[in-house]
């Protein structure tokens, strides 16, 4: 059934059926015959169809490094309640952190109709970068920097800073980290800088037998843990990148009675649920993802509707939150 037999079926103009399905403006009584038809018939009109009319498909694509974290789902709820009130629908691109798969999707948003791209981004590649730069519609970037582009991110390495630091104003004098990929400027590069900034404006050194680097998941922290607590000195500070590394490498310090805090004081990043609940709750810092989701959505909308070519970089800040990972009085 084409718009025109259902028009008639409904007893209304095309016109009306066509403003009815746009939001328009139209009387009560021919909603009504609308709706009633809709009931009879179960029409729909074909949306592809209407998205080639308008030019406008309603459809934002987002790309995300995986499905399971906890962040991320704050990020992507940010992002629906902004985009829903619009009457956006998105649709999610689960990469698992492949960046070949960030690419195909960058390319698969690039050939297919979508007003707008919401890219989660982990690394920025060459090729990546020459895709973003062929995009035909508007780009927001979540979570990492990119000069070019509207971006919103975290103080990546004020956040590890300061939780280093807590540690070390507490007496910790052998610290360790365990971070992420460096090619991840946000959470890698940067959480690093800020461990090192932190232990060298203590007069301390940067040991590189205390550094590990472990990808994003307790089983990762729990094998980095082992490593670096089989050297004969141990740590007895240990900031991790993130909580599920911090998780994983408590785990491994429970199973082998190494005390946190007394022998070990523990960190993290991300603030997850799971840190209060941990053997000994884990200190951690607070990153505003959901905020992040806001923000993204809504510099996108406003790149969609003005096309300005000035964009702009929006760094949101921390909140440590203290537990008894790091409870050790000096």
């Amino acid at each position: 059934m084409n718009i025109s037999e259902f028009a008639k079926e409904a007893g209304v103009s095309v016109s009306a059926v066509s403003r009815y399905f746009n939001n328009g403006y139209l009387a009560e009584d021919k909603k009504e015959k609308i709706e009633a038809a809709l009931k009879r018939t179960g029409y729909m009109p074909s949306y592809s169809a209407r998205a080639v009319r308008s030019k406008v498909t309603k459809l934002i694509g987002v790309i995300l490094p995986k499905l399971s974290s906890e962040s991320i789902s704050r990020v992507t709820e940010g992002i629906s309640e902004v985009l829903g009130e619009e009457g956006f629908e998105l649709l999610l691109v689960n990469t698992a952190n492949d960046y070949n798969r960030e690419i195909s999707s960058l390319e698969l948003f690039r050939q297919n109709r979508v007003d707008g791209v919401i890219l989660l981004a982990s690394v920025f590649t060459d090729l990546h970068r020459s895709l973003l730069a062929k995009m035909r519609v508007s780009v927001v970037i979540i979570g990492q920097q990119l000069k070019g582009y509207n971006c919103v991110c975290h103080n990546d390495e004020g956040a590890a800073y300061s939780m280093t630091k807590l540690m070390l104003n507490k007496g910790a004098k052998q610290p360790a980290f365990i971070g992420a990929n460096p090619d991840d400027k946000a959470a890698g590069l940067d959480r690093r800088l800020g461990f090192e900034r932190a232990v060298k404006e203590a007069g301390l050194t940067v040991d590189p037998k205390y550094c590990e680097i472990a990808k994003f998941s307790m089983s990762s922290g729990y094998e980095k843990a082992r490593r670096l607590f089989s050297n004969r000195l141990k740590p007895d500070c240990l900031f991790c990148a993130t909580d599920n590394i911090a998780a994983g490498a408590m785990q491994y310090l429970r199973e082998n009675n190494i005390r946190v805090p007394d022998d070990v004081m523990v960190g993290g990043v991300g603030d997850s649920r799971f840190d209060k609940v941990l053997y000994v709750p884990l200190s951690t810092v607070h990153l505003h993802y959901k905020t992040a989701g806001i923000e993204g959505a809504k510099m996108l909308l406003s790149e969609m509707k003005d096309g300005s070519e000035v964009h702009r970089i929006l760094q949101l800040e921390y909140e440590i939150i203290e537990r008894e990972s790091t409870d050790k009085h000096c």
